[in-house]
């Protein structure tokens, strides 16, 4: 077999038949949740790298085989090589903490490139893994294997996985946590008794512990701590959540009810290569609710830059907007009107789409608010929950007021001033002011909101729309781009501003493809891009198709299409491109019916 496959696990794998094998059960395996075309990706790099052609794997030679591009294919300006490689290496990170928490063959895209790695489970890391339910790992013959094979599922309480093997396994493993490392005194940290500010009540809590070094040299020791130093500065900017010094304490001495979470982790180093990896534990049962790890290479960026870099991927994973801690909880916590459950309940909501889903939300942040006047997450969330009805009337059933907008825009201004820097609040007021028709203002909170927090995805995502939309499309289309590579959520939702930013620049064909790939029931606005597109492209069948759906789903957009299209695009020379592909398409665009 080629030098593909790789084996940092220590075991010879037999044959590219078994690679193949393992590909197939991935891709047939129900959580294996992406679309088709990632399915032909992971194929593709994996057939080409068994036989021999790693090096050919490119984002160009990708982009054509997969996405089906020409040679005019540009990756600096169109990145959806990039953006789907990121989605499908997290897809494989889930399959292989669900499905394949068993399987002998490990199949990874280390980031940096597009090549796959293929590499293979020992029997002993089998016989320490947790029972999952999952069907028998793919064994060769052999009596080791044969007792590897039965030991899966056996509890193992006083074994301990090292740090490089425990990622494979982490899915479902009961992990016994250690006492909190003491860390650097931090805005957010706790004071020194331990008592929970009034500023952190309802808000998940994430106590970081040094990573450890597994190289055992000094260079790693030192590297370990950086990173951790490191993490903590990246997370402490995130207003949902609490960064913690050690484990916190309420007033009783009893400890805190609030979700906590431990952030843990180890860092080795390859010769210029620095490998990290990371979990997130929650602490009241001891799951592992998210694992990654992370390469990178120090000659690109230099060991500081490299370390910051790492970082920020991490703090970024986890404490992203509809993240993991946003997602895992949901349905246990939410319900009660306290400001961790409305949280959830308000990305519960924008995730579902629903009228039902955010009139709960509403209710609960509403409820919360008169609990906690001064809570500024609160108010940024109420207002932003009020925003939605501008921003998504159709998919909503809203018909919004100006005086709704001078609700929401005061609960942004409350939000700003509890919080100067608050990123959420100051992208509510963003909203506000831009649906206010106040572009000025609007950018000036947009920019003051990224500035706050630029690894926020969705401040990046929402501001890189504003700016896009109001005509400043390099910029914008750049954060949009950042948002998406950071797998910002919902899923699906910030593809369309990608696709808007492909049809302003002329690529046609990128705009369909982005179009396509965003979550065209979410907003029948998406519809209507997608629209707009195929009528310039000149594809007058698939255009009738999502007229018919317009026009079932959400006639009214129909009537109001020049309203809202100029609310959105500030230049007419945007607005009139716009409207021209639908016009090709079979959508006369007309004045919008009066009292609509």
């Amino acid at each position: 077999m080629p030098n593909a496959d790789v084996d940092r696990a220590g075991s010879d794998i037999s044959s590219p038949e078994e690679v193949q094998q393992q590909l197939e059960r991935i891709l047939s395996s129900p959580e294996f949740r992406l679309p088709e075309r990632a399915g032909r990706f992971l194929e593709f790099v994996v057939t080409e790298t068994l036989a021999g052609r790693r090096d050919y794997l490119k984002a160009f030679t990708i982009a054509q085989a997969v996405f089906g591009r020409d040679a005019s294919f540009d990756a600096q300006q169109d990145p959806c090589v990039r953006i789907e490689a990121g989605r499908l290496r997290r897809e494989l990170e889930h399959y292989y903490l669900t499905a394949g928490v068993a399987d002998r063959v490990i199949i990874t895209i280390p980031r940096g490139g597009y090549a796959p790695v293929f590499e293979v489970r020992q029997w002993a890391q089998l016989a320490d893994m947790p029972k999952t339910g999952q069907t028998a790992p793919l064994l060769p013959p052999g009596d080791d294997w044969a007792q590897a094979a039965d030991a899966v599922g056996r509890d193992k309480p006083n074994r301990r996985l090292s740090w490089h093997r425990y990622w494979l396994s982490a899915g479902g493993a009961v992990v016994v946590l250690a006492a909190a490392v003491a860390m650097l005194q931090h805005l957010k940290s706790f004071n020194t008794g331990n008592e929970i500010p009034s500023g952190a009540v309802g808000r998940p809590t994430i106590v970081v512990e040094r990573f450890e070094s597994a190289s055992g040299s000094g260079v790693a020791s030192d590297i370990s701590q950086g990173i951790t130093d490191d993490i903590i500065e990246k997370l402490v900017a995130f207003n949902d959540i609490v960064v913690a010094a050690a484990l916190p304490h309420n007033m009783d001495g009893q400890l805190s009810s609030q979700p906590i979470y431990a952030l843990q982790g180890s860092i080795r180093l390859e010769g210029e290569t620095l490998r990290s990896t990371a979990r997130l534990v929650r602490r009241a049962d001891g799951t592992v609710i998210w694992a990654n790890n992370y390469d990178a290479d120090m000659k690109v960026q230099g060991l500081l830059q490299t370390q910051a870099s790492l970082a920020e991927d991490i703090a970024t994973a986890v404490a992203r907007p509809f993240g993991a801690i946003f997602q895992t909880d949901t349905a246990s916590i939410a319900g009660s009107a306290d400001a961790f459950s409305c949280t959830l309940s308000y990305y519960s909501y924008r995730s579902e789409m629903t009228p039902q889903a955010q009139e709960a939300a509403k209710s609960c942040l509403k409820h919360a608010a008169e609990k906690r006047p001064d809570d500024s997450n609160i108010a940024a969330f109420l207002s932003l929950t009020y925003l939605d009805e501008f921003r998504f009337p159709y998919q909503l059933n809203t018909k919004p007021t100006a005086a709704t907008l001078v609700t929401a825009k005061q609960l942004a201004e409350r939000a700003v001033q509890l919080d100067p820097k608050n990123a959420r609040a100051l992208q509510a007021l963003m909203l506000a002011n831009f649906f206010g028709n106040d572009s000025t203002e609007a950018l000036r909170a947009g920019e003051a909101a990224y500035a706050s927090n630029p690894n926020d995805t969705e401040v990046a995502g929402e501001y890189g729309l504003r700016l896009a939309m109001s005509g400043k499309w390099d910029r914008g289309c750049e954060l949009i781009s950042e948002a998406v590579g950071k797998n910002a959520g919902p899923q699906g939702y910030y593809e369309v501003g990608m696709a808007l930013c492909a049809f302003m620049r002329g690529d046609i064909q990128a705009a369909e493809l982005w179009s396509r790939m965003s979550d065209l029931n979410y907003n029948p606005m998406h519809r209507l891009v997608l629209l707009s597109i195929l009528g310039t492209l000149g594809k007058s069948a698939e255009a009738k198709e999502q007229m018919d759906w317009i026009t079932a789903r959400s006639p009214a957009l129909i009537l109001n299409v020049r309203r809202e299209v100029v609310r959105r695009l500030a230049r007419f020379e945007d607005q009139e491109r716009f409207f021209a592909g639908l016009e090709a398409a079979g959508l006369p665009v007309q004045d919008d019916a009066p009292n609509n």
